[in-house]
């Protein structure tokens, strides 16, 4: 395995030390080492990784350096539009180097969510025309991919390594502390709104810990899982599942459970949620200010106002609580029209032994379907 220390000076010594990206589990190791060791304007936890690669194109420009974008291979969406009109040799011809974490890669088990992804991960590269290479576990033979790496940059060209699981060694993530101290667990909370909810209503869930956490809910209180859909990939797109709900379905409340990294991500749809103004839709924002599937690299969460910002755009009503108490208490008095914002300020991490949906994807979409027949 490669010590992520090492790796980051190679990079270092072949003229790369600016990092943008969104955090990926097959990168924590290396991420954490990066926010431990460079400064806010040298490490960028983008909101998306397409921004990401706008975040290394404006590097460049000022400094004449390239910079490295990070990602896990579901963020392979995201920047293909930048790749193809803004650092393309056809177009700017900015190099930049991508670290692409390689989930789903065919004969290594994964999660559903990543299987289709791991499969066109390299042959979207090779339709774009980026060169790569899969990142070897060995230091020495690294440091060599490295060197190629830079090559190609120095030549202008956008090079990416391909990472796979168990690649990186460990390295706990040092600078780990909030500025705020929150008591809330976000299962805790999770099963708070659940338990709220009408027969009716049904429930939008965004990627990670949160879907986890519902599903694992619902098998406690001996509940089926026909009301939930358990978004497992797609990040940032749960509230637009959401709207597009509620809009069909106008009598029946739905309600979006998001994080704040994943709200962050695709923020502008908020404002179109705001401009349809379906009454029935409330926005549950669970924000704990880190990408806590990831390895809790941080986001800006808890260091913006995202209530003030629903608003803005025009929400109907915004709420922000961070303990239980008052979460329930909004909760049994939340007779407002929608869209609401509901934010619910918890604490970082998740209990070590927590499950995954035991459902295929399929299998809760077809559930849910039938329950919004009826």
């Amino acid at each position: 395995m490669i010590r992520p220390e090492y790796f980051i000076e190679k990079l270092k010594e072949n003229g790369i030390d600016c990092y943008a990206g969104v955090p990926d589990s097959l990168l924590k190791n290396m991420c954490a080492y990066i926010t431990d060791h460079f400064d806010a304007a040298h490490n960028i936890i983008a909101a998306n990784e397409g921004a990401a690669v706008g975040l290394a194109a404006g590097h460049y420009l000022a400094t004449g350096k390239p910079a490295c974008v990070y990602m896990q291979n579901s963020g392979e969406g995201n920047i293909i539009n930048p790749l193809a009109s803004l650092t393309d040799q056809e177009v700017y011809n900015i190099p930049v180097l991508l670290l692409i974490g390689w989930r789903g890669r065919p004969g290594v088990h994964d999660e559903p969510q990543h299987v289709k992804q791991g499969k066109v991960t390299t042959g979207l590269l090779n339709v774009m025309g980026i060169n790569y290479e899969v990142l070897a576990k060995e230091e020495d033979k690294a440091a060599k991919q490295i060197e190629k790496a830079a090559k190609a940059l120095a030549d202008k060209e956008v090079f990416a390594l391909v990472i796979e699981k168990d690649t990186f060694d460990e390295y706990k993530l040092v600078n780990n502390q909030s500025p705020i101290t929150l008591n809330l667990s976000r299962e805790e909370a999770i099963q708070t709104v659940a338990a709220a909810l009408g027969d009716k209503d049904c429930i939008v869930s965004t990627t990670g810990m949160i879907s986890r956490e519902l599903f694992e809910y619902r098998t406690a209180m001996n509940q089926g899982h026909e009301r939930d859909f358990l978004t497992v990939g797609s990040m940032g797109h749960a509230s637009q599942i959401a709207l597009g709900i509620a809009l069909a379905q106008p009598e029946r409340r739905v309600w979006c459970f998001d994080g704040d990294g994943a709200a962050i991500m695709h923020m502008g749809s908020m404002a179109i949620v705001a401009n349809k103004a379906p009454k029935n839709y409330v926005h549950v924002v669970f924000n704990n200010g880190a990408h806590d599937s990831v390895g809790g690299q941080p986001t800006v969460g808890l260091q913006i106002d995202l209530p003030a910002v629903a608003k803005a755009v025009g929400y109907k009503a915004t709420i922000s609580v961070d303990n239980k108490e008052d979460l329930k208490k909004q909760l049994s008095t939340l007779s407002a029209e929608g869209p609401i914002l509901l934010e619910v300020k918890v604490k970082k991490g998740n209990r070590k032994d927590l499950g995954r949906p035991t459902t295929t994807p399929i299998q809760n979409k077809d559930a849910l379907m039938d329950f919004l027949k009826k």
